[in-house]
């Protein structure tokens, strides 16, 4: 079954741009979340581990 669509793929002209461009996307976006999770303030992830242990907007039932 595979051959049949490898088939109808190369004979479209220019396709094999879009393998590159979806590994790209993907490669940079998980780069920038490497970034923004190594530069992310200690102290601001103290404070949202603790959200849940505090009672001050607790919902009682």
């Amino acid at each position: 079954m595979l051959k049949f669509i490898k088939h109808n793929l190369e004979t479209i002209s220019g396709i094999e741009i879009y393998p590159i461009i979806s590994l790209l996307i993907f490669f940079i976006f998980f780069v920038a979340l490497y970034a923004w999770v190594f530069t992310y303030k200690k102290e601001k992830i103290a404070e949202m581990s603790n959200i849940p242990f505090n009672n001050d907007n607790a919902v009682e039932l």
